[in-house]
């Protein structure tokens, strides 16, 4: 029962997001040609072009990149993606849906753009950020890039920013150069509220674990999240206890899953976390 709550508080903040960010694709993006990155910006790129529904193209696009990442990444890292593509594509239908019966009528500007591309980047990047901080993700490019990270050790927020860049500028295609340049407006304060949203200016967040267990975490962390982890033998001052110091860093969409490995391991660890500003090394930035 504790385990189902514990998996529901992860789920429904990712429904609700993905809620939100599809809301802003249909009543912000899409009736004023705007763009996005990922796999839902070629979604975008192939309704402008030929038509084709933002939800099934999404759901298909996505179905051999989850296989992919599935038999790479493996089970753990792949449970809440599947969550998050699911939900977006079903949230997308329905708003389809409710477009279609003209329950809801998308916001269209008239000259100046600027306050669509406002509150589209609010809305893509509150809904993006809900999703990234419970650990899910809309999948797309970021399963692409975590398999880049794992495989040839590539930074993976250089793999989506080139992804993304890629997309994007596939787009002046089909949309006009004004439109491109209120996309870059969206893209960039989508950014900042996804960043915001998780409460950190930066990818990574460094984790300085003391327990009596951690060999335990340390196999856990590894197995499921793909992260290296140093082991520092500690003594209590006061207690006189030999413990283990655990030093992980993670970036900041796998925060709550790594807290959860901690607690159902060792529900009196103590638990230090501190921002990076910056980090070399395998599975982020290379130099």
């Amino acid at each position: 029962m504790n385990k189902l709550i514990t998996q529901l508080r992860i789920i429904i903040p990712i429904l609700v997001g993905t809620a939100i960010y599809a809301f802003g694709l249909h009543y912000f993006v899409i009736p004023n040609q705007l763009m996005e990155g990922g796999a839902t910006g070629v979604a975008v790129l192939l309704n402008y072009a030929v038509g084709f529904p933002l939800s099934i193209t999404t759901l298909v696009l996505n179905i051999p990149l989850f296989w992919l990442g599935w038999k790479t990444l493996g089970r753990g890292q792949m449970m809440y993606t599947i969550v998050g593509i699911i939900a977006l594509s079903s949230f997308l239908a329905l708003m389809e849906l409710l477009i279609e019966r003209k329950w809801i009528v998308p916001f269209q500007g008239s000259h100046d753009y600027m306050l669509v591309a406002l509150y589209a980047g609010v809305t893509l990047g509150t809904g993006l950020g809900i999703v990234f901080r419970f650990g899910g993700t809309t999948g797309g490019v970021d399963i692409v890039a975590r398999i880049m990270t794992r495989s040839k050790g590539m930074s993976m927020g250089q793999m989506i920013l080139t992804f993304d860049a890629l997309i994007i500028g596939l787009s002046l295609l089909y949309i006009p150069i004004e439109k491109f340049l209120y996309t870059l407006v969206t893209v960039f304060i989508a950014s900042k509220l996804i960043d915001f949203i998780q409460d950190g200016a930066y990818a990574a967040k460094a984790f300085s674990i003391i327990t009596e267990y951690g060999e335990t975490i340390a196999k856990q962390v590894t197995l499921e999240l793909d992260r290296g982890v140093t082991l520092i033998p500690a003594k209590g001052a006061f207690s006189g206890q030999q413990k283990e110091v655990v030093y992980c860093v993670v970036q900041r969409q796998e925060i709550r899953r790594l807290k959860t490995i901690i607690r159902n391991i060792d529900p009196r660890a103590f638990i230090v976390i501190n921002e990076v500003h910056d980090v070399l090394g395998e599975g982020f930035k290379e130099e």
